[in-house]
């Protein structure tokens, strides 16, 4: 999202009796990785992939604490799951963009077991896991890389959270 449309948010749940932010950003400018990069990190995790890969893929899903956002900490935003949202600056985009592009997908998937159900359990879904996990994992993983490339080249900041 631009900078400006957070300073829109902010001004909204301000001037708003119920803290309302008026958030309602374009569907192009929204991603749900679902649960595959939780599952990623699960399996970087246990396979001990190098510590950076995990920090660059908790820092894609988390972000970074302590930015003034408190006005996004609304039902209108998020449902509460975990904590509320945090911000990527557009530096820090941009950082996660380029390490992102560097990642060899492939060879941190190279030890995946190759049934459903033990790549399921290795990312640490459980048994109810449905579909190849390899191909899931794929999906979201250069979807999110993605959307940070296109998030860099447009100079944009990002809100992240997990519902």
């Amino acid at each position: 999202m631009t900078a400006e449309y957070l300073e829109r948010c902010r001004t909204a749940a301000a001037e708003s009796p119920g803290a309302t932010p008026d958030w309602d950003p374009p569907p192009e400018d929204l991603l749900d990785t679902d649960w595959a990069i939780w599952g990623l990190i699960h399996h970087c995790r246990a396979t001990h992939a190098a510590g950076d890969l995990i920090a660059l893929l908790d820092r894609a899903v988390s972000g970074d604490p302590g930015a003034d956002i408190g006005f996004l900490d609304h039902a209108e935003v998020y449902d509460g799951f975990d904590g509320p949202p945090q911000l990527l600056t557009t530096t820090a985009v941009a950082a996660v963009a380029h390490a992102l592009a560097s990642v060899d997908l492939d060879g941190v998937l190279s030890d995946l077991p190759p049934t459903t159900e033990e790549a399921a359990a290795a990312c640490g879904f459980g048994p109810g896991f449905n579909g190849d996990v390899r191909a899931y994992l794929t999906h979201h993983f250069a979807a999110m890389r993605e959307f940070y490339d296109g998030a860099a080249r447009q100079g944009r900041c990002m809100v992240v959270w997990t519902d």
